[in-house]
């Protein structure tokens, strides 16, 4: 069935302001399957000016915490109540096997949805006391205000769970929105646009613009009524919205993907290990901003860890996501499969040594073989860039001290992982790394009670946690004189 998908704005679906549209291709058969509006800075101004009327006055602006609490908590249901349909959305756009995001994204958004709508009611301000006002005694008080319209800009490779992670928080914090999904995914932010609606939101309080980056995403980032932008994708790009965003002096954050590391101890359980590595390096194809594709090995168990690992790695049954047995789907578009087989060769070309995988081949879609590189060292491409693909790079140490070392000797720190069976250690290492977040003998979780975000090159603020749904607002102070 050929999918035919407009934006959503004010409650209402709407074509794009001159009609273009943008085929969506399948990337298990490379074939067009439908279409999606083209969006235009028309239909972006359209989109604010609907945002931005229900906090003027609008019947937004009139909800309390408890009663924007109160919506959240519907649209969590009707998520849940939704959550096959979202997943397949979802997986199918990118050829990602289905399971996971039924057990991984859709579970992490529904949770999201229903801590926010804790927060919204939790929003508070605080009494500062002061030396008053010319000898008099004031009352100085503030409170948390919604920092106005909120640009979205989502990546594709976790759509629906990304949405949602701004969406709960802005919403909790009385904001409201305009999301750019991904020219790629634009599914699933529709189809919860839909929901909210369903749920009892406002018109225009949730607004979905489909098209590309350097048009809609460019319009949010220069429109005078957007207060905030929130973007998850590549620095290269985050670079680009902070100057662009920085003119109007909005605010601005950005998670901008990772080169985590993942540091083995000689002590650590091995079998523990491996599967938290092959987990870090596989899921979603390696499509993934926290991907553990850089594999810090004690040198004592290097040889026997990365024959294992490499083992993992043939073992996975890569097809057609939708057919039994398959593990792991195509990378999701044509730039990528691209990009992923450039950085194979690239490896090869500096000498690192397969073993297992290699340059990708397939003779229809964009299937790649899960890869595995050895004899690597921290100053290859391959464990300095970004690859977004099923590739992992094993890298030697002898210390305590060279494992920090290398693990920091990185532009990116947003997530790390430790395996190790010594405690003390653990803790001192996890101090020592420079990154958000940092699992010990497990990942980070993405949890709905925690923030998620990095240092350095990964970005900018945090999502995720109560520190989420404060980041949506401004503190105002409010003083009062008191005369005797």
């Amino acid at each position: 069935m050929t999918e035919h998908l407009n934006h959503f704005i004010e409650g209402a679906s709407f074509e794009a302001s001159d009609g273009r549209r943008i085929n969506l291709v399948n990337p298990v058969t490379e074939q067009v399957y439908g279409s999606s509006a083209q969006g235009t800075t028309e239909d972006v101004d359209r989109a604010v000016a609907a945002a931005h009327r229900q906090l003027e006055g609008g019947a937004w602006s009139q909800l309390d915490g408890a009663q924007r609490g109160q919506l959240l908590s519907k649209l969590a249901d009707l998520v849940e109540r939704d959550t096959e349909l979202l997943a397949d959305m979802d997986a199918n756009a990118i050829g990602r096997s289905p399971i996971e995001p039924r057990r991984m994204d859709l579970p992490n958004a529904i949770a999201n949805l229903r801590a926010a709508a804790g927060w919204a009611n939790q929003l508070e301000g605080r009494t500062i006391p002061t030396g008053g006002y010319f000898g008099t005694k004031t009352l100085s008080y503030t409170v948390r205000e919604p920092v106005g319209v909120v640009g979205a800009i989502v990546p594709w490779n976790s759509p629906l769970m990304i949405t949602v992670w701004k969406l709960a928080a802005l919403l909790a914090a009385g904001c409201t929105v305009v999301i750019k999904p991904s020219e790629e995914t634009p599914q699933s932010a529709l189809h919860l646009a839909v929901l909210a609606q369903e749920a009892g939101f406002p018109d225009g309080v949730i607004n979905v613009v489909t098209g590309y980056g350097n048009e809609v995403g460019r319009a949010l980032c220069e429109h005078p009524h957007v207060a905030k932008i929130s973007f998850t994708g590549s620095p290269e790009a985050g670079r680009e919205i902070q100057r662009t965003a920085g003119v109007l002096f909005k605010r601005v954050a950005l998670e901008l993907g990772g080169k985590s590391p993942q540091i083995v101890f000689d002590d650590a359980s091995f079998d523990d290990a491996l599967r938290g590595c092959a987990l870090g390096l596989f899921a979603n194809q390696g499509q993934v901003c926290a991907a553990g594709s850089r594999i810090l090995v004690h040198r004592s168990i290097a040889d026997r860890f990365g024959a294992a690992l490499a083992d993992a790695a043939q073992t996975v049954n890569v097809g057609d996501p939708r057919q039994p047995g398959v593990q792991m789907g195509p990378v999701a578009k044509k730039a990528q499969f691209d990009r992923v087989n450039r950085y194979i060769q690239l490896g090869i070309d500096q000498g690192a040594s397969l073993l297992a995988g290699g340059v990708s081949t397939p003779e229809r879609g964009w299937f790649v073989r899960p890869t595995i590189f050895t004899n690597a060292n921290n100053t290859m491409a391959i464990a300095q860039d970004e690859i977004f693909g099923p590739v992992g790079t094993l890298i030697t140490f002898d210390s305590e001290e060279e494992a920090i070392a290398l693990a920091n000797d990185s532009s990116y720190g947003l997530a790390a992982t430790v395996w190790t069976t010594d405690l003390v250690r653990a803790h001192r290492v996890a101090a020592a790394v420079k990154a958000g977040a940092v699992g010990i003998n497990c990942w980070s979780p993405l949890d709905a009670n925690l923030p998620w975000g990095g240092v350095k090159t990964s970005g900018i603020g945090r999502e995720g946690g109560f520190a989420g749904a404060v980041a949506y607002t401004e503190e105002k102070v409010i003083t009062v004189l008191l005369p005797s």
